[in-house]
């Protein structure tokens, strides 16, 4: 046996489970009926294996640099016992890389490259989207009120979650900033009476959601538009705003002013709910070990993460007070896992729709993103957490009574009782 072998067979031996491995000459190690078996074809995987570069091991599988055998839930426990340490530890950086890292940012968020990227990922193809999303293509984290609910029951129980929320009333004006497939806009319209814009960069989902308005008769009060937040019109502010999934893309370094925009795109003691992936460490912008490098390549160039102690510290220098925080964490590891679990199920489907060679790295990117997302959101790395909040208090001393113009009525009860 080679010196390589010798050292990969030592590191199979290391794991929780059975693990085999094809080397680029033929050599097998490990048991031939392991859970989830490797065959590699370079052997810059090996290394890459070696070292834990678990990131970096995703890239060789979307190059084709090794095949594998198993479940993908298999695959990730393997990938979470190779890592050398927390991913989140491997991310930290000193001052001097942190300020480059703000000026990055600054840079790569302008409007024209945000359009790009939000093209990139969104517009890969609808009906790839649709095979592994619930019926109402609902792409961020659902809320599984009760244990045993579908990932359509919980995405439905989730669109409510954030009205309940926001005490959406009959014919306020609401505002959904980077509104998808329209899931949250239509919800809203259609089970709570109110007037919806939505926003998106997405051609393709403002197309798709424009025909949806059309087929259900909801045109003249719901709209979808294709425009940045930044472009936003001020003059006539919303009753209540929502933002799903969407800050991410923002940019560390254009918090204050994301928030700043939203605040004066409401009206005084309107309310804002922002839903976002938030880091679990607190100070990485991704994650380590080729975790970070993998998706901003592969998946959502541009997206940078943010702890939560961050996004409240840069709610309120934007005027914003935050009235409730909600950790989804593990409901959104759940998410993930539906949507994995979904698209392993119909692999032959998504590769007669993604039927390009560029299709396949797509798809196999994909994979690989959606299994090691929800082992990252399992293991705390990465966390989702909804925060609602209004513009400063004006000093006012009725707060409690139920005040007109006041929407938060400083009781959860609110959220959780039968509508």
């Amino acid at each position: 046996m080679s010196a390589t072998a010798s050292i990969i067979e030592n590191k199979l031996g290391s794991l929780p489970m059975p693990v085999s491995m094809e080397l680029p000459d033929g050599q097998k190690i490990g048991p031939a009926d392991a859970a989830v078996r490797l065959r590699v074809r370079d052997a810059a995987v090996l290394a890459h294996f070696a070292a834990g570069e678990v990131g970096v091991l995703g890239e060789d599988y979307v190059e084709g640099k090794f095949e594998f055998d198993g479940s993908m839930r298999d695959l990730m426990r393997m990938a979470a016992s190779i890592l050398p340490g927390s991913p989140v530890d491997l991310a930290r950086s000193g001052w001097l890389t942190s300020l480059v890292k703000r000026l990055v940012s600054v840079w790569r968020h302008s409007i024209e490259r945000d359009a790009r990227q939000i093209e990139f990922h969104y517009d890969l193809s609808d009906d790839f989207y649709a095979l592994w999303l619930d019926p109402r293509r609902v792409y961020s984290c659902a809320y599984y009120r009760e244990p045993g609910f579908t990932v359509a029951q919980a995405q439905e129980a989730k669109l409510d979650h954030i009205c309940r929320k926001l005490a959406l009333k009959p014919g306020e004006r609401f505002l959904d900033v980077g509104g998808g497939w329209g899931g949250l806009m239509l919800w809203a319209a259609e089970n709570y009476d109110v007037d919806v814009t939505g926003i998106t960069l997405s051609n393709n989902q403002h197309a798709y959601v424009n025909r949806l308005i059309q087929e259900k008769g909801l045109a003249g009060r719901v709209r979808m538009e294709l425009l940045d937040y930044r472009k936003l019109d001020e003059s006539r502010p919303y009753d209540k705003i929502a933002s799903v999934g969407m800050f991410e893309h923002v940019g560390r370094a254009q918090l204050t002013g994301y928030f700043s925009k939203l605040r004066r795109l409401v009206r005084s003691g309107g309310l804002i709910l922002n839903h976002g992936i938030t880091a679990g460490g607190l100070d990485n912008t991704e994650l380590g070990a080729g975790m970070g490098g993998f998706i901003e390549k592969f998946i959502f160039p541009g997206g940078e993460l943010s702890h939560i102690h961050y996004v409240q510290q840069t709610l309120a220098e934007a005027g914003l007070e935050d009235l409730d925080v909600e950790n989804l964490r593990p409901h959104y590891a759940r998410t993930l896992w539906a949507w994995s679990d979904a698209l392993e199920a119909r692999l032959d489907e998504a590769r007669a729709i993604l039927n390009t060679p560029q299709g396949e790295r797509s798809l196999r990117a994909y994979r690989m993103y959606l299994a090691g997302c929800a082992m990252g959101f399992e293991h705390g790395w990465i966390a989702l957490h909804q925060i609602l909040a209004q513009p400063q208090p004006t000093g006012r001393s009725d707060e409690l009574d139920y005040p007109p113009g006041q929407a938060y009525p400083w009781r959860r009860d609110y959220i959780y009782r039968d509508r």
